[in-house]
């Protein structure tokens, strides 16, 4: 298979990378990725040899025809995803992950690609109070972020309906492990922990998130990329739900800090309360999570502190 992995060089783009490249060395590789402030070369230096490498707008109309046409798949990470800098400036938000996804979505119904996966997110749903989100309940954004994702999402299916462009989506919950850039929760947490500086939480702590490690979140796109029913959505989830301020409080557990240096913080603005997928469907392609929560923190934890001379220029 040949596969454009655009955002490649971003936490889970490059995570998936890998993880094609460990588990299916004889694909083909295309990454392409605008490198603004999330993606980082750094993610990719020891496997450039490996795949083909280029810097540019998933927006750039000419650009993506140009790099779709020599493959036959698709896998779209390319997005701005901080839901804090979606309420500060939507505009990008917009232009990235619905212009831009429309300009992929283009490309793969031109060259009649085998294959267009959308990588979305549990925010599409908005919040849920008790049990879990089906791939069949509406949508209900609360940020620009989570809105702009769930318009890629009806374009996507949209492609399918309209003119059989081979779409499928993955929602996943939040994910979590190496790479990811520290303006995320759990390494900023970290890395004010490991510095001893106050650990920030949102209102009361108690918003709940399902947390995914990266590598199982991989692992599923893989599936859905080489199983998945087209025209459907597959959520994926790992029934690792946390409150905020448990996942503060255990990772000062691990660096051995006092909880003194949790700070509580005004809450965002339309801050979710909770997020739960239902993720039975993916589970009937023969997927499952396999890293606990506490190992994939343990691992994230592992990695941030052998690893400063990835995160301290991004922090500085």
């Amino acid at each position: 298979m040949k596969v454009l992995v655009t955002g490649g060089a971003g936490f889970i783009g490059s995570n998936f990378v890998h993880y094609m490249l460990e588990q299916h060395p004889e694909d083909q590789l295309v990454v392409l990725d605008k490198l603004t402030y999330a993606g980082n070369l750094a993610n990719l230096k020891d496997v450039m040899k490996k795949i083909r490498f280029i810097r540019g707008d998933i927006c750039d109309r000419k650009l993506v025809e140009k790099v779709a046409g020599k493959v036959n798949a698709i896998v779209n990470f390319a997005a701005e995803t901080h839901v804090d800098r979606s309420i500060a400036e939507p505009g990008p938000f917009l232009d990235t992950n619905i212009i831009g996804t429309q300009v992929l979505l283009e490309a793969a119904r031109k060259f009649n690609h085998e294959k267009f996966i959308q990588i979305s997110t549990d925010e599409v749903y908005g919040s849920i109070i008790r049990g879990s989100f089906k791939e069949t309940d509406p949508l209900k954004p609360s940020s620009p972020y989570s809105a702009s994702k769930a318009a890629a999402d009806l374009l996507a299916y949209s492609y399918f309906i309209t003119y059989g462009v081979p779409s499928v989506i993955v929602r996943s919950t939040n994910n979590f492990g190496p790479h990811q850039h520290p303006e995320k929760l759990i390494p900023k947490l970290i890395l004010n922990a490991i510095a001893g500086r106050p650990l920030p939480i949102y209102g009361d702590g108690r918003n709940v998130r399902d947390w995914l490690y990266v590598l199982d979140n991989c692992e599923a796109i893989n599936i859905v990329l080489r199983k998945g029913k087209v025209g459907e959505v597959y959520n994926v989830g790992a029934g690792n739900e946390k409150t905020n301020l448990e996942v503060a409080s255990l990772i000062l557990e691990k660096l051995d800090k006092p909880k003194s240096l949790i700070e509580f913080v005004k809450d965002r603005p339309g801050h979710d309360f909770r997020y739960s997928l239902n993720f039975r469907k993916i589970m009937k392609l023969g997927w499952r999570p396999r890293t606990s929560f506490e190992e994939g923190l343990d691992r994230t934890v592992t990695w941030y502190r052998e690893n400063e001379w990835w995160w301290a220029p991004l922090v500085s």
